[in-house]
């Protein structure tokens, strides 16, 4: 049985349009390549980064994935970035320098094949790791991640993240690429307690399984659908609110008037709604103390770029785009 017939969002998804792929050579991106051919989608281009981390392993998945979709005969993308040094340059976790090189290089191959959307494998799995991650740092409830979301630069390009595998275990895709005898690479260091996703995927969601006698990943993605409803009512409430001026600036003494928890929810979507990544609790404290004019009137933003208080608004700095 093909998995993406029961996706909802291969359901509905166009065919015709051009889509990027996010494919790391992993069981989950493979599986979702697999999926996107057998489906039908033909206007396909495939998108790989080799991060430098792992020597001739790393090249080997390059090749891998290159082969791959040469094989469907599917434009390819292979990008190579030096993510050790961008991580003693800048100070940037492993996992943000990472992060960082695969969205600059998939908006350099959205700029190149004019396709603004790019699908990723995220699965389940996954889903249920950023949410307790999330959870742990403070960020806002069990925030995951969306189906649908938008990532822009400084620079006003956007570009659409689609996950249609959200809903989907991993061991439903190891299996299905097991039933059908089709090989994928495994990425060995993501056994290692190196990383704190690692150690949550390994260790946490394992043991909360046997204290709990519960599917803890089933427990986190309920959660975060639940979330992304809720969120969804709180974009009903900004709008309600009117606390935007006709510049798209946050008028400061309409914000003042609501509730604090208003105020905070306010302030979490303006900043989100501005691209400003890792909104989470102590961001939040310190953008309500720009409400009072007697605080300095700028905060620092994660990822560059400020919060700033004049004559009454409230607004994003952009910190010069490289």
């Amino acid at each position: 049985m093909l998995p993406a017939k029961n996706i909802p969002w291969f359901a509905t998804a166009s065919r015709e349009e051009r889509w990027l792929v996010g494919v790391s050579g992993g069981a989950d991106s493979v599986a979702l390549l697999h999926f996107l051919v057998e489906a039908g989608f033909e206007n396909l281009v495939v998108c790989h980064l080799d991060h430098g981390l792992r020597g001739s392993a790393s090249a080997g998945d390059a090749d891998f994935v290159g082969n791959l979709a040469a094989g469907y005969g599917i434009p390819c993308e292979i990008g190579r970035a030096d993510v050790a040094s961008r991580i003693k340059e800048r100070s940037e976790s492993l996992e943000t320098a990472a992060r960082n090189e695969r969205h600059a290089f998939f908006f350099r191959c959205a700029e190149k094949h004019d396709c603004p959307r790019i699908l990723l494998a995220h699965h389940a799995d996954d889903q249920a790791e950023t949410v307790l991650w999330n959870l742990l740092r403070g960020s806002h409830g069990l925030k995951g991640m969306r189906e649908r979301s938008m990532m822009a630069t400084k620079k006003g390009t956007s570009l659409e993240i689609v996950r249609p595998l959200l809903g989907v275990r991993r061991a439903e895709l190891v299996g299905w690429l097991t039933s059908r005898e089709l090989p994928w690479r495994e990425d060995a260091s993501n056994a290692e307690p190196i990383a704190i996703r690692n150690r949550l995927r390994n260790e946490v969601l394992p043991l909360l399984d046997e204290i709990t006698g519960r599917d803890s990943i089933q427990a986190f993605a309920r959660g975060a659908a639940d979330t992304e409803e809720r969120a969804a009512l709180e974009d009903w409430a900004f709008v309600q609110a009117d606390v935007l001026d006709p510049q798209g600036r946050l008028h400061v003494p309409a914000l003042r008037k609501l509730p604090v928890s208003l105020q905070r929810l306010a302030l979490r979507k303006f900043l989100i709604d501005d691209g400003v990544t890792a909104v989470d609790r102590e961001l939040l404290e310190s953008a309500l103390g720009l409400l009072d004019v007697g605080n300095a009137p700028v905060i620092n933003l994660p990822g560059g770029g400020r919060l700033r208080r004049k004559e009454g608004r409230l607004w994003v700095e952009k910190m010069h785009e490289e």
